[in-house]
């Protein structure tokens, strides 16, 4: 069909987000979007397990958690080779070592999903259609 939208090749996403009212809007706009919430978690422990349990295509992490900076689920989720973008205020020094990308706060819903619709265009080689503003894209990399 010349008009059809092509299916996302990142769908299974984690929202990992201490904010209750930001977590709720933010899985059910993507939600409401075609993605899958894998789950919605509030701490790094929580968001560890299902890491290492769960098919999951991108991780949305914020870096000020109750429970830690973000950043042991972005060296976590490099370990398992899956992708993380910051959703965050102000992204860690090291994030272009540990994840894909930063979106600054605040954001509107609209970037956050071309936010991942860019990411996914950077993570398959293409250039992303559209950057929202305060979106930063880091060179890839998965080593361990």
């Amino acid at each position: 069909m010349l008009f059809e939208k092509k299916e996302p090749r990142l769908k299974r996403l984690l929202i990992v987000e201490d904010e209750p009212l930001v977590a709720f809007d933010n899985e059910h706009f993507l939600t409401t979007h075609g993605y899958s919430i894998v789950a919605t978690i509030d701490n790094s422990e929580a968001a560890l397990a299902v890491i290492a349990e769960e098919a999951i295509d991108l991780i949305l992490c914020d870096v000020r958690l109750n429970d830690s900076d973000g950043r042991d689920v972005a060296i976590a989720a490099r370990q398992a080779r899956i992708p993380l973008l910051f959703v965050t205020a102000t992204c860690p020094i090291d994030a272009p070592e540990i994840a894909v990308g930063c979106l600054a706060k605040p954001y509107v819903q609209k970037d956050l999903q071309a936010s991942v619709e860019a990411v996914e265009a950077y993570l398959g080689g293409a250039k992303p259609k559209r950057v929202p503003r305060g979106l930063t894209l880091y060179p890839i990399s998965f080593g361990s």
